[in-house]
């Protein structure tokens, strides 16, 4: 089952790395972005596949879509931010196909949505008739703190020697150039700037811990703020045993074998990194649905 998923609720089995270049300076989300063309049809065939797919030249492809994916993929909304969405909007999927003009840069994460994201709300709006509204509600949350006190940093958790920050600089000055080659160290090894998942594993590295507690809270289902004191860019890679998929798997996928010594992710937290996910509550801000409404496809 291949799913290609950016910046929305991301499935256990999901690869999210970031690149190198996405250092750029995010559009001012209060002036309204446009795809100059868009094509949406009801996907009926009921396939295995499923994302957002972006792709060069200003292009992004949605494959068998539900709704409250494409509203949390340009909110840059966890699943559990959304409130108020009807059931249609969890079963029904669709297929996009759209272009904004030129071909804008990838934006930093954290930065804020980019030009797809912005130009996915406005789509939303004209062809679903989505309107909303934001609320901040008292929730529950983790806090990613130390697991002691005062405590070290786990044998897995060293401060990142990458300057990704270069790194981007760099990427972004061959824009319209020869394509650049993958950043390598000096012993040849590749150098992975961001964050990249797979079925029981996160490598991290050249990010502040923020955005690791942003990057996880999809999979442990709540908000995670970073609570550690723990300042600079940091690296790791932590392994942990995979979620089990909620309900039957499509006819013919199959899972890797599970480790079954490998820790929950929690645990994997505590041992490799020398943090602790602490349950507390705090305040979360949520997207209200006030309306939405079945397209008209083409």
């Amino acid at each position: 089952m291949a799913v290609v998923l950016f910046d929305a609720p991301r499935p256990a089995a999901q690869s999210f790395g970031i690149p190198p270049g996405a250092r750029a300076a995010a559009p001012d989300p209060n002036v309204p972005l446009y795809f100059e063309a868009a094509s949406v049809k009801q996907n009926k065939d009921g396939g295995t596949n499923i994302g957002i797919r972006r792709q060069p030249g200003g292009r992004l492809n949605t494959i068998n879509t539900p709704v409250n994916l494409l509203i949390t993929f340009s909110y840059q909304l966890q699943g559990f931010q959304l409130v108020g969405a009807p059931e249609w909007t969890r079963n029904e999927r669709y297929d996009i196909v759209a272009k904004v003009e030129g071909d804008p840069p990838p934006v930093a994460p954290g930065a804020g949505p980019d030009h797809m994201m912005l130009a996915m709300r406005t789509l939303l709006a004209d062809r679903f008739k989505l309107k909303v509204h934001r609320e901040t509600r008292e929730m529950d949350i983790y806090a990613l703190v130390m697991a002691r006190p005062g405590g070290k940093p786990g044998p897995a958790l060293k401060p990142s020697t990458d300057d990704c920050g270069q790194l981007a600089s760099q990427t972004a000055a061959r824009v319209g150039g020869p394509p650049a080659q993958p950043p390598t160290r000096p012993d040849g090894s590749p150098v992975i700037c961001g964050m990249q998942g797979r079925p029981g594993s996160i490598r991290f590295n050249g990010f502040p811990l923020s955005q690791f507690a942003n990057g996880i809270a999809g999979q442990v289902g709540r908000t995670v703020v970073d609570r550690t004191g723990l300042t600079g860019e940091w690296s790791f890679e932590l392994t942990f045993a995979p979620q089990a998929p909620a309900g039957p798997l499509p006819p013919g996928v199959e899972l890797p074998p599970v480790d079954a010594n490998a820790p929950s992710l929690f645990t994997a937290v505590q041992e490799q990194l020398g943090l602790k996910l602490e349950a507390t509550k705090g305040p979360v801000e949520v997207l209200v649905v006030d309306s939405v409404e079945r397209p008209t496809v083409d």
